[in-house]
């Protein structure tokens, strides 16, 4: 097989086939359910996958239904279970396998929020590429939200090595660059049935249809056969996956002449989805799979972390704890505000709850393995909503009391060490009621949410 160096082209039949709504602003979603069958590829397990619309927010998360209850699964580095040859998601004893081609369906498409229901433990394989995904994903229509992209810039460079394979994270060449781009140098060596392989693309839908996408999962002949003597993928012919021996591919042909390296960028977009949001910059990747693209991401992740919490501790506080006293009429222990670092007018407010381990609640929740109550962390919104309901200058002197919630949703627990991003907006206030809606971050990623009504009631008659 000959060796060949690729450079970023578009064909013009994909401009023509592209019909998606891509907006590099807003967060974005599908706009109906898609349902794909199949066989998982190590497997062979029959399964059938559901796509669903997500939440603004939600992120990507896939859902046993085969278990009772069903289990909910985030797509993010937390998750990662450490797996050969692919991407494995694990939530306790249930894991999801082989999310790498549906996850890179969804970056290569811009899609942020969706959720991903199976009735097995592995995604169907279809062709080994992510093009089956991208096509019915976008035959569903992709479709904006109201939320706004927070898209992870790279501003220093990153790198990880395993071996002799390497992966460096760098900054855009662009301050304004809204895009990730990668350079991949595949090399298995002068003697061995793939020749040395470079390509180089910027994510877009465009070129991820034209360019990745149709690119499939690969094998040399000798490691097809080392994973059947391990009992996996018994049920593949050199029809279902590319195997490459001395010749070529065997009994196959290939789809690019440089499909091989074209593979490896498909797998390394998949994979750099569990950072939770969109990636910009650029990544070179030399010879490096799925166990150096996880350390990448947790990397990166951990700086962002760190970044984040940074940033909230050199914050100077818009209101200290005195000023939040004398806005709530909460006291100890149920005060679930430290300060309040943002203030939009009468449109919204950030405050922020550090959760430490000397929090009474950890005693009883649970001894052992202390989670923050779910419960706490709405009452912990519904306090930064009556701050932002106080700023109304007609309501100085009243109190918000809560009247109902709608739409609550968990994602993540909190635990000792994290500390709460809190977060209100203004959705309808009255003379006497008022409607927010909540969130809840840790490090930037979701964890509650919730629609909180109140009302407004005179101090003296609290």
């Amino acid at each position: 097989m000959p060796g060949s160096v690729g450079t970023l082209f578009l064909a013009s039949s994909s401009r023509a086939l592209w019909r998606g709504c891509s907006d590099l602003k807003h967060q974005q979603t599908i706009n109906r359910e898609v349902e794909f069958e199949g066989r998982g590829m190590f497997t062979g397990e029959p399964v059938t996958m559901r796509v669903r619309p997500g939440e603004p927010h939600s992120g990507i998360w896939f859902v046993r239904t085969d278990q009772t209850p069903p289990i909910r699964i985030a797509a993010c580095v937390e998750n990662i279970s450490k797996r050969a040859r692919r991407t494995s998601l694990r939530n306790g004893m249930v894991a999801i396998e082989t999310v790498e081609h549906c996850l890179s369906a969804c970056v290569g498409l811009g899609i942020d929020n969706l959720q991903i229901e199976l009735t097995a433990h592995e995604v169907p394989a279809l062709d080994g590429s992510s093009l089956p995904f991208v096509e019915k994903l976008r035959a569903s229509g992709v479709c904006a939200q109201e939320a706004h992209r927070e898209p992870y810039i790279i501003d220093d460079a990153v790198r990880v090595v395993e071996g002799d394979s390497e992966l460096v994270a760098l900054p855009p060449f662009d301050a304004e660059s809204e895009t990730l781009e990668i350079s991949y140098d595949l090399d298995y060596g002068p003697d061995a049935p793939i020749a040395r392989q470079m390509y180089r693309v910027g994510i877009t839908p465009e070129s991820f249809e034209a360019n990745i996408a149709p690119a499939r999962t690969f094998l040399l002949e000798e490691e097809a056969k080392e994973l059947r003597a391990a009992g996996l993928g018994g049920h593949l012919t050199y029809q279902d996956i590319l195997v490459i021996g001395e010749e070529g591919p065997i009994q196959n042909r290939l789809r690019f002449p440089d499909e091989c390296v074209r593979h490896k960028i498909l797998d390394l977009v998949g994979d750099l989805a569990l950072f939770g949001r969109p990636i910009v910059g650029r990544i070179y990747a030399r010879k490096s799979g799925h166990s150096l693209n996880h350390e990448l991401v947790r990397t990166l992740h951990e700086r962002y972390e760190t970044r984040q919490r940074e940033l909230f501790s050199a914050r100077a506080p818009v209101l200290d704890i005195h000023s939040v006293q004398r806005i709530l009429p909460h006291r100890y222990p149920f005060l679930m505000i430290d300060r309040i670092i943002e203030i939009d007018g009468t449109k919204r407010v950030v405050g922020v709850k550090n959760v430490t381990i000397n929090e009474p609640y950890f005693q009883g929740h649970y001894p052992g393995d202390p989670i923050m109550p779910g419960v706490l962390i709405i009452e912990a919104l519904a306090q930064i909503g009556g701050v932002l309901l106080s700023q109304e200058l007609k309501h100085k002197g009243k109190v918000a009391v809560l009247l109902s919630l709608d739409k609550v949703k968990f994602r993540r627990s909190v635990r000792p060490g994290d500390q709460l991003t809190l977060e209100a907006e203004t959705v309808r206030v009255r003379s006497n009621t008022g409607h927010v809606k909540g969130r809840a971050r840790v490090a930037g990623e979701l964890v509650a949410e919730a629609e909180i009504k109140f009302i407004l009631t005179d101090t003296e008659s609290h």
